[in-house]
């Protein structure tokens, strides 16, 4: 039996009114084993966690806010300025505001005629605004499809567009979990056999199937990256576990190798390989074996590893000039490998990986990281100190017999940075400026993710305001991006998608009750936009309240002992 798109709808609706991610996992799980056909399945756990298309296909409908709203207007017969938007301003959603228009007002009402659409049909009216090029015939297509749809329905054609979340607080490790849970399989199986796919739609056939072992990793395709977690967050057993090296003030990336083909990846998992063609020269002329490394691009120059925001000048470049490239030269160092004599090695130790990557340096003359035992706390304050000295941003820890424990953030691999002072956020709105930046959006509200937060609904909410930190040129280059993520337009400020990520450097945390966090940041400005990082990489809130707790109890110690950060943190663990 063929599921209605109207009912898949619903239980998106559903799962959106549903507090706790266990009882949303539940629904969907339940209507995962609900779908007979394979195709539907797929496109079921692709719709709610990659939208329109796999995030594999490359395609993208190119169907913005402003042509589905002009488009939603005259099929309501209202005018655009004086009715639509402050519709829109006033719901703060644009798929909110047509869905509620389609609900109320008579003449959408009358244009419409329900008829039951499967899943491969929706498909079919996506690839059919895939194909479009004319804002014209986007519209006809619009149009010929909401008028077979329920408001609920518009709703969520309307985000399936933008591609990624659906706002409904059910993100993709909880699909992934959904998965799982719908045909009884091991979640880390599940997790696994997605990560080497990238596709959510053939993890869920797989694990129905009982094939997940017949997903196989293939190269050219990014994989999801092991994370590190802040070591005042955790405690550390037995330091003799773990061995240091130095965290680059770089951007972390991953390159796969096979004879001349060569591709880099960043960590949001987009292909950056136009950027940086002097990495993909130099792994061109080692001829090394089929490999994957994780590691880190650097801007090196004089011997030495420069600033971040100096590689920002080669970050986004899709084709940098000759002059580009002799002014900031890269070099890309690797820290770990992840596929090597043919096979993946994520199941291998840190020891075992790093003896493979060695190996391959020594036969291949490849730059790589450093490492250093630690046998006392005394040695982690030197190394810290030595590495700040170096430019960079600190230390990483890691445990020696951890395997690669790719997407998740543990206790395997530990980072110390500087104390405090900074958190990545994700770009809300954008406020048009006055007096000499008139003209151009110069002051913005920057968030913190609430995604996993079961106090909230949202994805994202404030956590401080910003209008300085950033270049004239960053500042041109900000105001061209705002043009192509605004959803939203409330009078002189600009509601944004999740596409702009920067590091904000404060003062302080100062508890704020009138805002819907709770805190907000003393003095915040810009440190860098980070090109290199996606939506997902967010802090969250949760984040935010551990430092302001970390920061108070620092002040309660702070004249009583002359002792360095590292050592309060060690002192506080034991």
């Amino acid at each position: 039996m063929t599921i209605q798109f109207r009912t898949y709808c619903e239980t998106l609706q559903q799962i959106r009114q549903t507090r706790g991610n266990n009882a949303k996992t539940r629904i969907f799980a339940e209507c995962l084993k609900s779908i007979e056909r394979d195709e539907e399945l797929q496109l079921a756990a692709q719709f709610i966690g990659e939208g329109a298309f796999s995030d594999l296909s490359g395609k993208r409908t190119s169907v913005g806010s402003r042509t589905s709203g002009v488009a939603a207007a005259t099929f309501c017969e209202i005018d655009y300025d004086l009715v639509f938007k402050p519709c829109r301003t006033a719901t703060g959603s644009s798929s909110e505001t047509i869905s509620r228009l389609m609900e109320n007002i008579p003449a959408a009402i009358e244009k419409r005629s329900l008829v039951e659409i499967g899943l491969t049909d929706i498909q079919e009216l996506f690839d059919r605004l895939n194909r479009a090029k004319s804002r014209t015939d986007k519209e006809q297509i619009l149009w010929e499809s909401w008028g077979m749809m329920t408001p609920v329905e518009i709703k969520f054609f309307i985000r399936m567009l933008s591609q990624g979340s659906l706002r409904i607080g059910f993100e993709t490790k909880s699909v992934v979990s959904a998965i799982a849970q719908a045909f009884d399989q091991d979640p880390e199986e599940v997790r696994y056999a997605h990560m080497i796919t990238g596709s959510l739609g053939k993890t869920a056939l797989l694990a129905r199937q009982n094939r997940l072992d017949d997903a196989t990793f293939r190269l050219f395709h990014p994989l999801a990256f092991m994370l590190a977690s802040p070591i005042e967050s955790r405690k550390i057993d037995n330091l003799h576990d773990y061995i240091a090296e130095e965290k680059f003030d770089g951007m972390r990336a991953q390159v796969h190798v096979k004879g001349d083909q060569v591709k880099l990846f960043s960590r949001d998992l987009n292909d950056i390989t136009s950027s940086f063609p002097d990495i993909v020269n130099f792994f061109r002329q080692k001829e090394i074996p089929p490999t994957v490394l994780d590691g880190e691009i650097c801007l090196f120059k004089e011997n030495t590893i420069q600033p971040f925001q100096l590689l920002q000048k080669r970050m986004g470049v899709k084709k940098p000039s000759q002059k580009v490239l002799q002014d900031f030269p890269v070099l890309f160092i690797p820290f770990d490998i992840l596929y090597a004599d043919s096979e993946p090695v994520f199941h291998l130790t840190l020891n075992e990986r790093r003896s493979l990557l060695e190996k391959l340096s020594d036969d291949y003359h490849l730059p790589i990281t450093n490492q250093f035992e630690i046998h006392h706390i005394d040695k982690i304050e030197t190394m810290f100190t030595r590495a700040i000295e170096h430019g960079n941003e600190g230390l990483m820890l890691k445990n020696r017999l951890s395997i690669y424990e790719y997407g998740q953030r543990r206790k395997s691999w530990l980072k110390v940075k500087k104390p405090g002072g900074s958190i990545d956020t994700v770009m809300m709105y954008a406020h048009a400026g006055s007096g000499k930046r008139g003209g151009t959006f110069s002051d913005f509200t920057l968030g913190v993710s609430v995604k996993d937060d079961e106090r909230y609904e949202e994805e994202f909410i404030p956590i401080g305001k910003a209008y300085g930190g950033y270049s004239d040129q960053e500042l041109k280059e900000l105001n061209q991006r705002i043009k192509e993520l605004t959803v939203e337009r409330y009078g002189p400020t600009l509601g944004l998608k999740p596409g702009i990520i920067v590091e904000l450097e404060y003062d302080d945390i100062q508890v704020n009750k009138r805002t819907k966090a709770g805190y907000t940041l003393r003095f915040p400005r810009f440190r860098a936009i980070r090109k290199d990082l996606g939506s997902s990489d967010v802090n969250t809130l949760k984040d935010v309240e551990k430092l302001y707790r970390e920061k108070m109890a620092q002040q309660r110690s702070a004249q009583s002992e002359h002792l360095s950060f590292l050592y309060k943190r060690n002192d506080s663990n034991k």
